[in-house]
């Protein structure tokens, strides 16, 4: 996502340069691949991750605490985001380019950033199953216990 936010971005000036009627074709697949490639990155994160790791008694409340938030981040997204690429209030014309431009990059670096955080402080769960995450917490769970006493 990142990737394709950059490419967006960075020349948004020229898409629309010539003529702002025209539709710019390879402006309307790369937008087109942001939502394509968002399936395979915080969806991911906000549903199957969440799946996998969170204790049996607690996976259904923290799922949907899990889905909540990422709501609540796509809502704070999208207000920033029309903030951000907002034209002057007295001026009836698109957004200002250099507003757009720094918009679309700053969510490129937010995807960067994202994937920085869930690639460090994420668990891996591959080639586990559910329950050696189950056993996993429950040992954790014991270690605390016993640095206590």
């Amino acid at each position: 996502m990142a990737l394709v936010y950059f490419a967006i971005g960075i020349p948004y000036i020229h898409y629309w340069q010539h003529d702002k009627r025209n539709v710019n074709i390879g402006f309307g697949i790369l937008y087109g691949l942001t939502f394509f490639f968002a399936n395979f990155g915080p969806n991911t994160t906000t549903f199957i991750v969440p799946a996998e790791l969170f204790p049996a008694r607690f996976r259904s409340t923290c799922h949907g605490i899990s889905g909540a938030m990422g709501k609540v981040g796509a809502i704070i997204g999208t207000i920033g985001f029309a903030w951000a690429s907002k034209n002057r209030p007295d001026s009836h014309d698109d957004p200002h380019p250099g507003r757009m431009t720094w918009a679309l990059v700053s969510l490129g670096v937010m995807c960067l950033l994202g994937a920085a955080v869930t690639y460090f402080f994420g668990r891996e769960t591959r080639g586990r199953s559910l329950e050696d995450n189950e056993t996993d917490n429950e040992m954790d769970g014991e270690m605390d216990g016993e640095m206590d006493n």
